[in-house]
């Protein structure tokens, strides 16, 4: 394996998996900050039963990256959690309350508070998520690979910014999905307010876009330092929201859901190459970060063995629970 960077490809797998949570894990999220404001108890059922059947099986890809990263780059654990410790730990309590209220609401005679739980939890989730990404582009404070910052110099206006726009783009995924997997009312009311998610997204993707350059002096190198084949990265961003917009004006009901991963995925692409090859800005780069290549190797059998299985199940139960969810149906 001499002639492999374990390293690089340990953070291909890793940024891989964090992507497809974010796009797995993100229309389910949306669909709880969305919650409060459903019509009625009835499309509320209609929500959760869309998501039911993967919801589970959408957070592998979160367990996936985590595990990795603390196998193939122990520093990023060993820096990260004592600065995101926090956010890290709003995170997971909003994704149990989350996960809690989603079985428990179902079973319950009294629906209200857990309605809110699933709600609450999924605000939280979101949010904290969007934050740790917020302190990530600030990047930290350390000495002799030591966090040396304080327990909440993560939550900073940019990285509250942050956490506000993922809850905006998570509701924008989550209504999307609305419009691909339900009809009558409930659709149309996706179809409402989609356009105004949209330009929350939009508008918050603009000022961080503005801000961030002014957060950290290298990304402003390396986004204007000359002309650069990542600017196709925000042009393509940009084409996709395009492509929302006019996907709801049409009343099309795959392109807007779709268009909306593609928004997803560029961005992400386009803050990989912005810190790129920092896994621990600003000072340690991915390979200062791993493991011994040994280490890297052993994980690596077992993980190019597990990916395929785990896209194979979840395609799987993507394909047969196919098709629109109709009030009455459901899966619990």
């Amino acid at each position: 394996m001499e002639s492999f960077d374990l390293s690089l490809i340990w953070a291909v797998i890793i940024a891989f998996g964090i992507i497809m949570y974010v796009l797995m894990d993100g229309f389910d999220l949306g669909l709880g900050i969305l919650f409060p404001f459903a019509p009625s108890e009835q499309d509320r059922d209609v929500m959760m039963n869309t998501v039911a059947p993967v919801w589970d099986g959408n957070e592998t890809w979160l367990v996936l990256g985590g595990a990795g990263l603390l196998g193939a780059f122990p520093l990023v654990y060993s820096v990260l959690l004592p600065a995101l410790y926090i956010g890290v730990f709003l995170m997971l309590t909003g994704l149990i309350f989350r996960g809690i209220a989603f079985e428990f609401r179902f079973k319950s005679h009294s629906r209200r508070w857990w309605s809110r739980a699933f709600a609450g939890g999924s605000m939280v989730a979101t949010f904290a998520q969007g934050a740790v990404v917020g302190a990530y582009i600030q990047g930290f404070e350390t000495e002799g690979m030591v966090y040396t910052g304080g327990a909440f110099d993560w939550l900073t206006p940019f990285s509250v910014l942050t956490g506000f726009g993922m809850m905006a783009g998570f509701a924008l995924l989550g209504a999307t999905w609305l419009i691909l997997k339900t009809e009558g009312d409930l659709q149309a009311w996706a179809y409402r307010i989609a356009p105004k998610l949209l330009i929350g997204v939009l508008v918050v993707f603009g000022v961080v876009s503005l801000w961030t350059p002014f957060v950290d002096p290298s990304v402003w190198d390396r986004w204007f330092s000359n002309i650069q084949l990542i600017w196709i990265l925000p042009a393509l961003a940009l084409t996709c929201s395009f492509l929302i917009y006019f996907g709801i004006k049409r009343r099309h009901e795959v392109q807007p859901f779709l268009a909306t991963l593609g928004m997803f995925i560029f961005t992400y692409l386009g803050l990989l190459v912005s810190r790129w090859p920092y896994v621990v800005p600003p000072d340690y780069t991915l390979w200062d970060a791993a493991s011994a290549p040994e280490s890297q190797l052993f994980l690596l059998v077992g993980t190019v063995i597990v990916i395929p299985v785990i896209l194979g199940y979840t395609g799987w139960s993507y394909w047969v629970f196919r098709g629109k969810v109709k009030p009455g149906e459901g899966y619990h």
